[in-house]
């Protein structure tokens, strides 16, 4: 059909092209006009010339399409015919044209004069039908009378083809059939012709020929398929704990058709199923005993049924499900007794002992009986019973145990259940300094999704137990033979969980030393990090930090490494510990500076950080204040103690400089040192300076500034000396003591070089021959005497003003006594000379029988041989 369309196709294609030079077409003819060919065969054409001279076969030639067919394949028939012999290759159509030429043939269409073309179809011939199968079903209690059949039709024939199916009873001679152009039909008898023969065959046809598939010659019950046997139903007996009774009933009656039967059964959610062999089911059966059966087992059974005579036909469906739980028998196998939990403790070693059901228990296992003998004592029997919480669980703690180090223990264990004991399990501990020895090289890998062990076994082991623990108290273990080398981890591990693998050898039931590894299935990135804090205070440039190791049900994987992540808020530093780290001290801080920490924990799959922690850095180090200070304290000390030694080993000069010595008038020898007298050996003490005139004062002035108290008098020192001042005595005057005049006063005053260290003390002494007399002013000479001294004055003596006021004070405090004979003198003199400063003499108190001098003219004259001056004494 679609081959056909596209030949119409093709055609309203060409059709403009031939139509447009028509007269081309009425001189060339090729024959056949619309061939069929045969894919896989040769096909010859013919193109004839036909009214007209023009052309012969001389000038014609062949294309296929756009190729030009080789003149090799070319047959010149006569002048006005030409053929061409080609293979019929490839399954899609092409035009084939007859062109003529006087040029190059070597054109494509409408170059020539004259042409023709036509458009083969192309095909296969129908292959003979294959595998034909026939079937007819049971319906209600008798065969259905519609015979259902299929074929394979082999490769596409690219034509349209019909294929035809025959059913033929052989003893009447009968003969069904319908067509179809499917690979399946169905043909419909009068009746199912039971106990007969019927030939069944398919014949393909189309338009390159036909063909017919095998004969199929059977008994009309070779092609029939019941219904599933109803009815099925399973018994247990108590007495036969391993085996179930089946019954069923036939789905069709034996008048119809045998049947042969199968059985098939498996536990409860099991899905590997047994069968039951077919010749213990051939006979005509309604019945059946299952055999060899696990007791206290819920099993699920199904049975089928199909034609009996010469095991030909179509087995039935399954029947629906027979479930059925055996009988108890007692247990089998012995129960699986290990170890929860060994671990020391102060009484010595506290072991848990857990137990697994049997593999056969055969029933519920209400109790178990343990017998125990801890090091030399005897057996001791305990009874464990399984209460209804303890059956849904397959695990069972049995007991608690406190062994001593020198203790061994030896458990016998059974497991009991309605019908009896399973034989004995025996689990030995030694004591703790004999233990045997462990595996060794023990690896544990990821190997998909389980758990891959391996490792070298003991000689003497005689068999192994792998135990593997997750977080918490999610344990389980696996028993393996003595020539185990590797194995596989059994149950179901879960991603991201870290267990605890141990390989146990066992020796004749004694336990030996355990090789224990850690691993995971598969890692991932931690949960969370690890908290950072600080371990004590912060330093100047350091701090010191701890952190916990993530809890293992968080880290998803080993901790490969931390990274400590720090920043003061301008820079950020890193720095990598090895996973099994849990502190560092962070150095080269800056001092009184905030600082962010956290901590990075890593896996091999990614990491997790954890919360920040600040701190802040100290201004000073511990102990940097009490350095400080104990430093200045003995810095101070060092320096007090120098300044001691200094002074004790210059105190002299100490002395000299800060307390000077005052020199004493009253030890000076002034008065007895003059070069015009000579010393005198004695003086009287009463008249120590008797007949000495050296100021007439008034006795009731205020401002005397000779007093009781007073010893004696500062002077001026060596600033106010001066050349002009110099009479006589030693080069200068008697009574020129270096004083300040008014206008060396008002000239600021120099010091003199040659007298800077030098005090000098004047006295002027007079004759004894006036003593009590009045001498003639003109014949007494008053004599002037000097003492030098290298002793620095008094304050007195640089600030006689505070003299004369300390003398004004002490002339109240005391009653005035004279000392002195006074010359008359005039009140202006005495004013005058009231200012001025006189030179500290020792005198002694005059004696009550000294006479009274009546001032005369001449005394006069000689007291006022003085000015007052201001601030000091300038000789007249």
């Amino acid at each position: 059909m679609m081959s056909a369309v596209l030949q119409l196709v093709l055609l309203a294609c060409v059709a403009p092209v031939l139509s447009a030079n028509g007269e081309s077409i009425s001189h060339l003819m090729i024959t056949p006009e619309s061939p069929l060919l045969e894919i896989g065969t040769n096909f010859t054409a013919t193109c004839m010339i036909i009214n007209t001279t023009e052309v012969t076969a001389d000038d014609l030639y062949w294309t296929m399409s756009k190729t030009t067919i080789p003149s090799e394949k070319y047959t010149k028939i006569n002048r006005t015919a030409l053929s061409v012999t080609i293979p019929v290759t490839g399954e899609k159509p092409e035009w084939l044209f007859c062109r003529s030429s006087t040029k190059n043939p070597n054109v494509y269409l409408n170059e020539g004069k004259f042409l023709h073309a036509i458009f083969p179809r192309k095909g296969y011939h129908p292959e003979k039908p294959e595998n034909l199968s026939c079937i007819a079903v049971q319906d209600k209690m008798v065969i259905s009378r519609n015979i259902s059949c299929s074929w394979e039709p082999g490769r596409e024939s690219h034509l349209h083809t019909t294929y035809t199916l025959y059913v033929k009873v052989t003893v009447s001679h009968q003969t069904f059939n319908t067509s179809t152009d499917k690979s399946s039909a169905k043909v419909t008898l009068e009746i199912f012709p039971n106990h007969m023969t019927l030939e069944i065959w398919v014949e393909a046809k189309n338009e390159l020929g036909t063909v017919e598939s095998e004969h199929l010659r059977e008994d009309a019950g070779w092609f029939v398929k019941t219904n599933p046997p109803s009815d099925v139903k399973v018994f247990s007996e108590k007495s036969f704990p391993t085996s179930l009774l089946i019954n069923w009933t036939q789905p069709i009656a034996k008048e119809h058709i045998k049947l042969t039967y199968e059985i098939r059964f498996c536990p409860n959610g099991s899905q590997s199923w047994t069968y039951v062999p077919l010749v213990d089911t051939a006979k005509d059966i309604q019945s059946f005993r299952l055999q060899k059966l696990r007791p206290d087992t819920v099993y699920v059974t199904q049975v089928r049924c199909k034609n009996a005579e010469e095991g030909h036909g179509y087995w039935s469906d399954w029947s629906t499900n027979a479930t059925k739980r055996t009988p108890e028998d007692r247990p089998t196998s012995k129960p699986d007794l290990w170890l929860s939990n060994k671990s020391d403790s102060v009484n010595g070693r506290q072991v848990t002992f857990i137990s697994k059901d049997p593999v056969f228990p055969n029933g519920r296992i209400t109790r178990f009986d343990i017998n125990i003998k801890n090091g030399s004592m005897i057996w001791k029997s305990v009874q464990v019973n399984m209460s209804e919480a303890d059956r849904s669980s397959s695990q069972r703690k049995i007991t608690v145990l406190q062994l001593d180090d020198r203790d061994s223990i030896q458990v016998r264990i059974t497991a009991i259940n309605s019908v009896g004991k399973s034989p004995e399990a025996f689990l030995g501990i030694h004591e703790k300094v004999h233990e045997p020895p462990a595996v060794e090289g023990l690896k544990v890998e990821p190997c998909g999704a389980q758990l891959c062990l391996e490792w070298k076994p003991p000689r003497s082991a005689t068999e192994f137990v792998v135990e593997w623990r997750a977080y918490g108290d999610q344990m389980d273990w696996q028993r393996e033979n003595r020539s185990t080398r590797h194995t596989a981890i059994k149950g179901n591990l879960e991603k991201f969980v870290c267990y605890k693998v141990s390989v146990y050898a066992i020796y004749a039931g004694w336990i030996g030393k355990p090789a224990i590894v850690e691993a995971f299935l598969e890692q991932g990135a931690p949960l969370e990090g690890p908290s950072v804090r600080l371990k004590g205070t912060p330093g100047r440039n350091g701090a010191e930090l701890v952190w916990e190791e993530i809890p293992k049900n968080r880290r998803q994987g080993f901790i490969t490494n931390y990274t400590i992540c720090y920043t003061n808020g301008i820079k950020r530093y890193d720095i990598i510990v090895p996973g099994n780290t849990t502190s560092y001290t962070l150095t080269s801080l800056s001092r009184n500076t905030k600082y962010d920490v956290w901590i990075k924990a890593s896996t091999i799959a990614g990491s997790a950080n954890g919360f920040n922690h600040s701190f802040t850095t100290l201004k000073y180090g511990p102990g940097e204040i009490e350095a400080i200070v104990v430093g200045v304290s003995l810095g101070f000390l060092f320096i007090v103690l120098m300044t001691m030694l200094l002074c004790f080993y210059q105190k002299d000069v100490l002395k000299e400089n800060c307390w000077p010595q005052i020199p004493n008038p009253g030890e000076s020898t002034i008065g007895n040192w003059s070069p015009d007298y000579p010393l005198k050996a004695e003086t009287p003490k009463e008249n120590c300076l008797s007949g000495i005139s050296v100021l007439d004062m008034d006795v009731c002035d205020g401002k005397s500034v000779f007093e009781e108290d007073k010893t004696s008098l500062p002077l001026k020192k060596d600033k106010y000396l001066s050349e002009e001042h110099s009479s006589g005595i030693g080069g200068s005057s008697c009574m020129s003591s270096p004083r300040q005049s008014v206008s060396d006063s008002d000239e600021g005053g120099d010091i003199a070089d040659t007298t800077a260290n030098t005090v000098q003390y004047s006295s002027v002494v007079a004759s004894n021959a006036y003593k009590g007399q009045n001498p003639n002013s003109q014949s007494q000479q008053a004599i002037f005497s000097r003492s030098e001294s290298t002793q620095p004055l008094l304050d007195s003596e640089e600030n006689p003003d505070m003299l004369m006021q300390e003398g004004s004070r002490q002339s109240q405090r005391f009653p005035r006594q004279s000392c002195f004979t006074h010359s008359a003198r005039n009140q202006d003199q005495l004013e005058m000379e009231q200012q001025e400063v006189l030179e500290p003499l020792d005198f002694c108190p005059l004696e009550e029988d000294s006479e009274q001098i009546t001032p005369t003219d001449g005394q006069s004259a000689l007291g006022s041989s003085y000015m007052p001056q201001l601030g000091g004494y300038r000789p007249q």
